[in-house]
């Protein structure tokens, strides 16, 4: 599972992503999709870069915060220690594994939309063993802020 966070001219936003996936060797691409029901897409619509950050088993609350939250009620980035990226993007400084790409394109896909990412900042190697990664079978139970 993933956070998405973006930054634009309509406010920062957030939200937690399941659909994503590298979708290119050479050159390298990641495509995140993003509900069009969520207010993280009315922000990514305008933005230039999106920020992935890849959530380990530990950042569950992290996952109920972007995931249970939206940031139509709620300024989600209040809870959590984070850091401007490129042109505003935020960084969220719990998590350990992020990139940012820069938005080459939009695919349409019926209620969710794909943002095809152009990585431009990867966060630091992590020293030792991965970490366990957060997975979609361990939040069934969230209670999402907006219907898929």
């Amino acid at each position: 599972m993933y956070v998405v966070t973006a930054a634009s001219a309509a406010g920062r936003a957030g939200c937690l992503v399941g659909f994503a996936s590298q979708c290119s060797i050479d050159p390298p691409r990641f495509t995140v999709w993003l509900s069009t029901a969520n207010h993280t897409y009315r922000v990514a619509r305008k933005a230039e870069y999106l920020t992935v950050h890849l959530l380990r088993r530990e950042d569950r609350a992290l996952a109920e915060l972007f995931g249970e939250e939206t940031g139509d009620r709620v300024d989600k980035f209040s809870a959590v220690g984070w850091r401007p990226g490129e042109a505003g993007s935020p960084v969220l400084e719990q998590v350990c594994s992020w990139f940012t790409g820069r938005i080459d394109g939009r695919i349409e896909g019926g209620d969710h939309v794909g943002f095809l990412l152009a990585p431009v900042a990867v966060c630091p190697p992590i020293e030792g063993p991965p970490p366990p990664l957060l997975r979609y079978r361990e939040l069934r139970d969230l209670d999402p802020g907006h219907p898929a």
